[in-house]
């Protein structure tokens, strides 16, 4: 039976911590000078219908170095620009790839895809969540903060993003507190939000304190263009800054998912600062992705 990642819950619990304790091996063997060539002979498509840069670029990287490869399926200049049917695109790309990866807009899109494919569906990116990025960011946490569990991770920005929402799905699953500081206009959906263990809260001059984690990403995402200017409005205050991150421990790291928009979500001397943990977050994509590989492709 072919196993999806549509979401973080495609993932039980132990299948998660295995994936995130692989992904943390293949970086040490990787920078070791250890190769492993896992995906021989296999081939992944990946079907982009939104700008990437990280997500595909690192998708290639680890199919590459695992020894398989990519067929990058443009959705401008391919025939879902002309109308075909998702169903009729899974249905042929299943013939030719051992994998499907998707980025797209609405959930339900994702999910006509997926279960019209009869190989793996990865999501990379919706409008709803992004588990490929929080695979990167789950691993950059343990990396430099050792266990998760336990911990206070703030979110400062756009509660309704697809990068808060995952990060809400993540909390309870991993045990750790999510704070997310928005403007009411901008809270997470009520049904997404575990009180356990996220909560929810306005006042971004407190976003900092006792957060072991400080997390960002821009206030106008893809396909949002036309709110930017009512968006940059409601954000105002809510920019990662010096002054936010002081209010937390010395140990706390930053973390945004990139592309940045310095002196708008983070202030340039945060996200190039010593607590920045973004680069580090961005090359953890490649080691996730082809941690995830191998676990759905056996």
């Amino acid at each position: 039976m072919k196993r999806d990642f549509l979401s973080l819950a495609d993932l039980p619990g132990d299948e998660l911590v295995a994936v995130l304790d692989r992904a943390a091996e293949l970086k040490r063997l990787r920078r070791a000078g250890e190769r492993h060539r896992t995906l021989v002979g296999r081939g992944i498509a990946l079907v982009f219908e939104k700008a990437s840069t990280r997500t595909r670029i690192s998708l290639q990287a680890a199919i590459a170095e695992l020894g398989g490869h990519a067929m990058l399926v443009d959705a401008q200049t391919s025939q879902l620009a002309r109308g075909e049917p998702l169903a009729d695109t899974a249905r042929v790309l299943s013939g030719y790839a051992d994998a499907i990866v998707f980025r797209t807009f609405g959930d339900a899109r994702l999910r006509e895809l997926a279960a019209a494919a009869t190989v793996p569906v990865i999501n990379a990116l919706t409008d709803d969540a992004h588990p490929l990025q929080l695979l990167a960011d789950l691993q950059t946490i343990r990396e430099h903060l050792g266990s998760i569990a336990g911990r206070t991770v703030a979110f400062v920005g756009d509660g309704s993003s697809n990068m808060a929402r995952s990060f809400a799905e993540a909390a309870p699953r991993l045990r750790f507190q999510l704070r997310i500081t928005c403007p009411e206009a901008y809270s997470p959906p009520p049904a997404e939000v575990d009180a356990s263990w996220v909560t929810v809260e306005r006042e971004p001059r407190d976003a900092g304190r006792d957060a072991d984690v400080i997390v960002t990403d821009v206030f106008t995402s893809m396909g949002q263009e036309r709110e930017a200017e009512a968006r940059r409005l409601a954000f105002a205050g809510f920019m990662v800054d010096a002054a936010m991150v002081a209010r937390a421990p010395a140990h706390a790291i930053v973390l945004h998912c990139l592309p940045a928009h310095r002196g708008e979500e983070i202030a340039a001397e945060v996200l190039d600062g010593p607590q920045s943990r973004a680069w580090d977050e961005a090359e953890n994509r490649m080691h996730s992705a082809k941690a995830l590989l191998e676990h759905l492709l056996g």
